[in-house]
């Protein structure tokens, strides 16, 4: 049998060779990091007087940001080799918050594109992950969710830019995309944990783009009445999802 030194020094082995993994993570994270926030400050400047006035502008942004998800892909390559076998949610903690971050940066750039809602496959191949769990190291629908939430409320800062600078149409058509946006996620049954959370501050963002569309109603700034007639008042307190 085993003395109680050998067994110890097993249990050492272990726990130094999860601090090794542990480690290597947190090298290729920072370097994930740092191609999100390069991505994020890149994509800022649509909030800038000339860009909001200028799709071109805003074209050339998104295709500069798009160079950078070149390292993201990379770099998220190399965790998948990190990261053994079938331990996904063993490490998944230490590449969350980026992988949200960075799942909200390429949504954004869809929608700046093309205005669509990116699916969940694009966005993993954005990022060179799996779709699905049982594929491996892959995108977690969690994170992919948390990432739509947080692109409506940038699109409610950049509709109220917008209207600063003169562009009365941008508001209309993101005050449509984010009560889609709110239709779909009224059809989930979420529980009360972090997503749920912060899916309560959508109901916000729709209420304040409702404002926003409102006022150039009443201002008689409001481009076209034919489909738009639609939206009339922003909704009350009371009349927001509970």
């Amino acid at each position: 049998m085993a003395n109680v030194a050998e067994i110890f020094n097993l249990f050492q082995d272990y726990l130094n060779n999860e601090q090794d993994i542990r480690e290597e993570i947190r090298t290729v994270v920072r370097k994930i990091e740092k191609c999100s926030r390069d991505i994020a400050i890149i994509l800022q400047n649509i909030h800038k007087k000339d860009a909001v006035e200028e799709n071109i502008i805003v074209s050339q942004y998104c295709n500069n940001a798009r160079v950078h998800f070149e390292d993201v892909r990379q770099y998220y390559g190399e965790l998948a080799k990190i990261v053994p076998q079938n331990q996904y949610y063993r490490f998944y903690d230490q590449w969350r918050h980026v992988t949200q971050r960075l799942c909200f940066l390429a949504s954004l750039i869809i929608y700046l594109e093309v205005k669509v809602l990116v699916t969940k496959e694009v966005v993993a191949e954005f990022l060179s992950l799996k779709n699905n769990r049982e594929e491996g190291f892959h995108l977690d629908i969690e994170d992919y969710l948390i990432g739509l939430l947080e692109l409506a409320s940038e699109l409610t800062r950049f509709a109220v830019n917008s209207v600063t600078s003169g562009n009365y149409n941008r508001p209309i058509e993101i005050s449509r995309f984010v009560n889609d946006l709110n239709s779909g996620f009224r059809l989930l049954n979420l529980k009360n944990d972090g997503l749920r959370k912060r899916y309560d501050v959508l109901k916000y963002d729709v209420k304040k783009i409702e404002e926003v569309v409102y006022d150039l109603s009443i201002r008689g700034l409001k481009p076209g009445v034919e489909e738009d007639r639609m939206i009339t008042e922003p909704t009350t307190d009371s009349q927001q999802i509970q």
